[in-house]
């Protein structure tokens, strides 16, 4: 299998004011092209600071972090934010959608910077909001989406610049029990198409759905184990 993810020892080190903070300590991991991985653990178990060194919102304090054979644990913002948008796609658990902007033109806003003009942009834009089951629902603002919808078009931003990982945010934490199902349904179709996809989940029956679990406690990995009894739901769509 194809590594896709390498972290060495990476920790970090907050300071406010005259405390330190350690949030990591020493984590080392790979993570395949394809997997589907679940990242759980209590707060301040350093999951999310994991993530967002993952996702290049940040760099560790020590330790090196290789993404798809590139060493970007000491890079500027300027490249970070290069990497970020054309290896990264990013679902957040409050959706992070601009509210005076339409469905498609949340959607179209990763391709801007990655220098697409404006009629090829609302093409790519239209199709990834079609795959998700939300192409007739282009010209509506995010005020006039269900949060179910609003997810929905979050993940087809995410996945607009076609990008080598998902990272998903606890993707459910503001959904109801039924539409955090229909969006883990939505991972799931992704997942079997072939998508790496790495999810923060504090929920057990979410992390479920993936076929790794990685435990953190404390900055540090407590357990790594596949799961063994993966959820998988009846698909009654199937996305493009």
């Amino acid at each position: 299998m194809t590594k896709i993810i390498e972290t060495t020892d990476i920790s970090k080190i907050y300071k406010m004011g005259n405390q330190t903070v350690e949030a990591l300590k020493s984590i080392t991991m790979e993570i395949n092209q394809g997997e589907y991985v679940a990242f759980m653990g209590p707060s301040g178990s350093g999951k999310s600071t994991l993530m967002n060194i993952i996702g290049c919102l940040d760099t560790p304090t020590a330790g090196t972090y290789i993404l798809n054979n590139n060493d970007v644990s000491d890079l500027t913002e300027n490249e970070l934010a290069e990497i970020r948008n054309k290896e990264i796609g990013f679902v957040f658990q409050t959706f992070n959608l601009l509210p005076r902007a339409t469905s498609l033109e949340n959607v179209a806003l990763p391709l801007i910077y990655a220098g697409y003009g404006k009629s090829e942009r609302e093409e790519i834009a239209l199709k990834s909001l079609t795959n998700v089951g939300l192409g007739d629902r282009a010209d509506h603002r995010p005020n006039e989406l269900s949060g179910g919808q609003r997810q929905r078009v979050a993940i087809a931003r995410a996945l607009v610049n076609d990008p080598s990982i998902i990272l998903a945010d606890e993707p459910t934490g503001n959904l109801d029990s039924k539409t955090s199902y229909d969006i883990m349904e939505l991972f799931q179709q992704l997942h079997d198409k072939g998508n790496t996809i790495i999810m923060v989940t504090h929920e057990d029956d979410i992390a479920h759905y993936a076929h790794r679990i990685i435990r953190l406690r404390d900055g540090l990995v407590e357990t790594d184990v596949l799961n063994d009894n993966v959820t998988r739901r009846e698909i009654q769509a199937t996305i493009g």
